[in-house]
């Protein structure tokens, strides 16, 4: 009885934030402008060249993303996992996450600007001003910035994790620190780069604030398609079919990226 007395805040929390908005967002996407039932907003979606490249633009640019941040993360994590004070650095690194992502947005606007910090140094080294912002790059360098800790936190925390007596006793058994690496370590971290995916690629199928900000709308994707729907056009029911379609994607990258239990 009192487990279920400690569960109810749970069930109220998932009732009222996960299922009902997702409920009402389903409802929503069979609805057209004037109020009516119809099917007609999936059959837009999935028949239009607009909507199917700004599908493949969102998997791309969170592709990108989350590669990016996985490179620099993983050996990150590695290294400090090896350091003395590793859980000073460990925070130091998560400690931007503490700052509103708005406020981050607008200090890379500064930074990347025409007269920013970045085209300052460009012209006193002789290459002169270029654009930065509002560019592909910018918008990846920017997203994949805002990512790193949430890929080296579960990847430190699978390598803290792991039994080091696995490595020594490769080391003795002859294997090189290479084969160490892709033969024990990396395996037995693959939790963590897992859970990194996730944390990493979910969010930026749906990056949308970011694209306007830093891509200057040259970026598109599905996020800003939902945004233009529910803000702009009030097409409600196509911004809410878009919804579901990368509710259902994100369902179907944690299906693929979760733990696979030994049989």
């Amino acid at each position: 009885m009192m487990r279920r007395l400690y569960a109810l805040p749970y069930f109220l929390w998932i009732g009222l934030f996960v299922i009902i908005p997702l409920a009402m967002l389903i409802y929503q996407s069979f609805f057209n402008l004037s109020g009516q039932f119809t099917l007609l907003n999936y059959a837009t979606y999935f028949s239009s060249g607009t909507y199917l490249m700004m599908t493949w633009n969102s998997v791309l640019y969170a592709l990108i993303i989350t590669l990016v941040t996985l490179l620099i993360s993983y050996p990150t994590a590695y290294v400090l996992t090896k350091l003395k004070m590793k859980q000073m650095w460990l925070m130091l690194i998560i400690l931007p996450t503490w700052v509103n992502l708005l406020l981050k947005a607008y200090a890379f606007i500064g930074i990347f600007g025409k007269y920013g910090s970045v085209n300052n140094f460009l012209q006193f080294i002789g290459i002169g001003r270029t654009q930065i912002l509002f560019t592909d790059a910018s918008f990846i360098f920017v997203a994949s910035y805002i990512s790193i800790p949430f890929m080296i936190l579960p990847i430190f925390n699978a390598l803290e994790d792991l039994d080091e007596h696995l490595v020594f006793a490769s080391s003795d058994l002859g294997a090189s620190k290479w084969q160490t690496f892709t033969r024990v370590i990396f395996p037995l971290s693959l939790n963590g780069v897992r859970a990194g995916v996730q944390a990493v690629f979910i969010p930026s199928l749906s990056l949308f604030m970011l694209t306007r900000l830093i891509g200057g709308n040259k970026v598109i994707t599905l996020g800003t398609a939902v945004e233009e729907h529910f803000l702009t056009t009030q097409n409600w029911g196509m911004g809410s079919t878009i919804a579901v379609v990368l509710v259902l994607a994100m369902l179907a990258v944690m299906g693929l990226t979760k733990e696979k239990k030994e049989g």
